[in-house]
C-alpha cells in the first residue's frame, strides 16, 4: 500500500463562526438539544465545513455572551449529508460549561476545544448545547484548508 512520506500543510486559512443571541428569534443553540445522534433537536452551525480538498480543525474557541445557565457544549462531525440520520453523524467531543454572568468589571472566560483533526471534503462540523441558556455563545473555529 502506497504511503504519504511528505508532511502537508494547510494551504488557506479558514476562520469561521456562527452566534446566537436570546435577541434573536429562533436561533439554533439557545435551546436544550438532548438527542444522542444529532437527529432531531435545535442544531448550532455548521461551525465549518471542509474545502474542496479537506481541512484542517484547529480549535473551536466558545464565547458566552452574557448570563448563562451551566450547561454542556457536543460538538459533533457529519458526513456532509443529512443531520436527520444517525449514521451521518458522530459525536466527536463533549465539555461543561459553567454558568456565567455578564459584568462590567470582570471577564468572561473563553473556552478553548482543542480538535486537531482533519475533515474530508464536505464534511461539517456542528454543536448542540445540554440545557437552554439565555445569553447565548458564540463559536469560532480556526482551521486551514487544504
Amino acid at each position: 500500500m502506497a504511503q504519504n512520506t511528505s508532511p502537508i500543510f494547510p494551504l488557506v486559512p479558514a476562520v469561521t463562526w456562527v452566534s446566537g443571541t436570546a435577541a434573536t428569534a429562533g436561533t439554533p443553540g439557545l435551546t436544550a438539544n438532548t438527542t444522542t445522534d444529532l437527529t432531531a433537536g435545535t442544531i448550532y452551525g455548521p461551525i465549518e465545513t471542509a474545502g474542496t480538498n479537506g481541512t484542517r480543525l484547529d480549535f473551536i474557541k466558545v464565547r458566552a455572551l452574557g448570563t448563562n445557565v451551566a450547561t454542556v457544549i457536543r460538538i459533533w462531525i457529519n458526513n456532509g449529508s443529512a443531520t436527520t440520520t444517525a449514521a451521518n453523524n458522530t459525536l466527536y467531543l463533549e465539555r461543561t460549561l459553567s454558568s456565567t454572568t455578564a459584568s462590567q468589571t470582570a471577564e468572561l472566560p473563553d473556552i478553548l476545544l482543542p480538535l486537531n483533526i482533519s475533515l474530508p471534503s464536505g464534511y461539517r462540523v456542528y454543536a448542540t448545547f445540554g440545557t437552554a441558556v439565555a445569553a447565548g455563545y458564540h463559536l469560532t473555529a480556526v482551521a486551514g484548508d487544504y
